[in-house]
């Protein structure tokens, strides 16, 4: 049930499933006064099959059960829902807006790109964000009553260690981890280059000021891959999400306002305001990219070099990093990347590197989309199981996990003791 649940808590942000509330067709169940359609559950029941490939042509018993656990996860969801209604629970147009473009961002980029995902959806994304955000707002208010509910919940140590007694053998193996810090440079243009982009966008801009379509000239110049070809319209975007140089031009424009050429790590910029929400701008952009030559990376790689040097001769790596590293969180994190499992790495080139290392080396420079890198290996551990003496803290998150969710499906009763749900469909 509770793969179930986490699955349709998912899957309505992944598939164009607004559509099909919208249907008319039978009712599956009644909760107070809330309904939920058979198209709901079939198309939740469907998609979780394909999902999870599993063939229910030669398993009917399968099938069965997984839409009655649907079934049941929607009335769980329904219950919940009145609950907080009931104990007026809510949350604002703010925490709305921001979960729901976080959502949206990841929708965009699962997709590929915005049109993708209207092509998904079969909707222009003003539709798919309205009919988003209804749910959204259901959602959290369903987490916001289930954080209140067990905020007070507590394990004792008792409580730790006759979990870890008792499911031990079922507890999941640590899998192999690394404990990592890294220098990055990033590969920047030299001044031939620079001279060559400037030279372009200054082109550019004379023909913007002679009253050029900005639209079309950005189709046709423009070097940014994403918006280039819809005339360099990047949509609306909060403050904080660009770069700086950028946004401090950008925010200072009114609308039909074309800027000078800006300068930011990307290359060159020329930025016209569409249109402004507070503190929400739409702009479009013609960018020519600072394009870096073989020597510019050699450099790059030769400055690497000396900096490992430095580093295995004992110099302190962090200090190294903070001095160096052209990563935007070095001057919090000194460097250092934390601990992760090996094959939860998100960038390729890191596992390769680290398979190979040993505790205190480090690496030669190697490149990712990032720029060039170093990488110093500061801790590393096969896999092992758990155990209390190391794995405190781990355990405990679990037996409390553990406990809320014993606390929660007694709760759950309750609530459906208190609420009338009427079945229209057999769950036999």
């Amino acid at each position: 049930m509770k793969v179930i649940g986490i699955f349709i808590s998912l899957f309505f942000l992944l598939t164009g499933f607004a559509q099909a509330q919208q249907l008319v067709d039978g009712v599956a169940a009644i909760v107070g006064q809330e309904i939920i359609l058979n198209s709901e559950v079939e198309q939740y029941v469907q998609n979780f099959v394909l999902q999870n490939k599993i063939n229910v042509t030669s398993n009917p018993e399968a099938y069965k059960r997984i839409k009655n656990q649907v079934l049941e996860s929607l009335v769980e969801q329904k219950i919940l829902l009145t609950k907080a209604d009931e104990d007026t629970i809510t949350v604002t147009e703010r925490e709305v807006d921001r979960y729901l473009d976080e959502q949206l961002r990841t929708l965009i980029t699962r997709a590929g790109s915005e049109t993708a995902l209207e092509a998904a959806f079969q909707s222009p994304m003003k539709k798919i964000r309205r009919d988003l955000r209804a749910e959204t707002e259901n959602r959290l208010k369903i987490e916001t009553l289930r954080r209140k509910k067990f905020a007070e919940t507590k394990v004792s140590r008792r409580e730790v260690e006759e979990f870890y007694t008792m499911y031990k053998d079922s507890l999941p193996v640590l899998k192999e981890t690394v404990d990592i810090s890294h220098i990055l440079k990033q590969v920047k243009s030299g001044e031939s280059s620079r001279e060559t982009a400037l030279a372009r966008i200054v082109e550019i801009k004379e023909k913007v000021d002679a009253g050029e379509d900005f639209s079309e000239l950005a189709k046709t110049y423009s070097e940014d891959p994403a918006t280039g070809s819809r005339g360099g319209d990047l949509g609306f975007i909060k403050r904080g999400d660009l770069v700086t140089e950028y946004e401090e031009v950008a925010f200072d424009l009114e609308p039909g306002e074309i800027s000078g050429i800006v300068e930011t790590q990307f290359g060159f910029h020329i930025i016209k305001m569409i249109e402004k929400r507070g503190e929400k701008i739409n702009t479009s952009h013609i960018l020519i990219q600072l394009k870096p030559t073989e020597d510019d990376e050699a450099r790059v790689k030769n400055e690497l070099e000396a900096l490992r040097k430095q580093a295995l001769d004992g110099e302190s790596f962090e200090t190294l990093a903070m001095q160096n590293s052209d990563d935007e969180n070095v001057e919090n994190d000194k460097g250092h990347l934390g601990t992760w499992e090996v094959d939860k790495l998100a960038i390729p080139q890191f596992k390769t590197v680290v398979a190979g290392m040993e505790t205190g080396d480090i690496s030669a420079p190697f490149k990712t989309e990032y720029g060039y890198h170093i990488v110093r290996l500061n801790f590393h551990e096969k896999p092992r199981s758990l155990s209390l003496e190391k794995d405190w803290d781990k355990l405990q998150s679990m037996a409390l996990n553990f406990k809320i969710d014993q606390e929660y499906k007694t709760w759950i009763t309750a609530l459906k003791n208190d609420i009338p749900i009427e079945y229209k469909i057999s769950t036999n």
